[in-house]
Parts: C-alpha cells; structure tokens; sequence
C-alpha cells in the first residue's frame, strides 16, 4: 500500500468512526517511522488495520469492516481497505502503548492516526508467524529499518508466549529462520 492509499483509508475510517484519531496496529503501522523507500514486502498488504479508541465489544471494528473492509464497495473501488481489529489481535511487547507514533499529514485532513512503533509491529509481526509476515519482518531486518538489540529487548516483555514461538523469534532476530 502507498502513502496515499494509507491516508486516505485513514480518512474514511475517522469519518465513519466520527473521531480525529484512530490506531493502526497491521504493517501499514510502518508509514509512520518510513516516509520513503518502503520495502517492498511491506508494500504488499492492501489492507489497513485500524483500532477504534474504546471499542470495547467490537462494534465500531464491525462497522469498519461493514463501510471500507474486506469485499465493500470501497475496496471494489480503490484496490484496498481497512479492516476493524481489536487491540487484543496483536501480540505485542509492554509498554506499547507509549510507544505509538503519531501519523498526521495534510493529506490525513486533521485525522491523527496513532501506528505501532517499528520495533513492537515487528515482534507483533514475528509472533503472528505466518509467511507474509516472516517475509515483512525480514525485510524490515535486511533494510536496518529495526535494531537487533532493541528487538531482543523487547521480545523479553512479552508475556504468555509459549517457550518454543519465543525461540523462533530469537532466531529470526539473529537472522537464523
């Protein structure tokens, strides 16, 4: 997904949602560390995962889904969509949330979007474990756009994963997997 197709699916979310912020949570996250020369396996996804703020029975994800998701006209219109998640869809490393990366641009119109820091999406990535996201978090390691030791850290203050996950993603960090 490009810039452009990142932020206006930006906009749409926050005018059905009625607010000026939201939080993306998927790879489009990375728009908010890399301006340009995204790799191109971060490239691929047409899809934006946005969180409504207290969405705490999921209605306001559905309604992402119902208006821009999967299948909507929107997406039959434009090549891509948002998808409503939850904050619990990613697995991610303490402290997080003090870490989101504000995304606002002219083009947002006023709309901020709060993305996942690079380093927490690549262990949320690396724990999803499946082969676009392997492939995503191996491009962010040959491209330097993540730091080893950052990731190493960060991996340790995830709780509740299980032994042999946690040492799959020690390996992909070192590069092993």
């Amino acid at each position: 997904m490009k810039r452009a197709e990142f932020e206006h699916a930006i906009r749409a979310a926050a005018s059905i949602l009625g607010t000026d912020k939201l939080m993306v949570i998927g790879s489009q996250a990375l728009h908010a560390t890399v301006s340009d020369g995204l790799p191109v396996a971060a490239q691929r996804s047409i899809e934006v995962d946005v969180v409504a703020f207290d969405d705490v029975e999921g209605q306001l994800a559905d309604l992402i889904d119902a208006s821009i998701g999967e299948a909507s006209m929107f997406h039959a219109t434009f090549g891509y969509y948002a998808q409503g998640v939850s904050e619990s869809t990613a697995v991610l490393p303490e402290g997080w949330r003090d870490r989101l990366v504000q995304f606002e641009t002219p083009a947002t119109n006023g709309v901020v979007a709060w993305c996942l820091e690079v380093h927490d999406l690549w262990i949320s990535k690396s724990i999803a474990n499946r082969e676009k996201d392997i492939e995503f978090c191996q491009a962010l390691l040959i491209n330097e756009t993540v730091d080893k030791t950052v990731l190493q850290s960060r991996l340790e203050t995830v709780t509740d994963l299980a032994a042999e996950l946690r040492q799959v993603v020690r390996q992909r960090i070192d590069g092993r997997s």
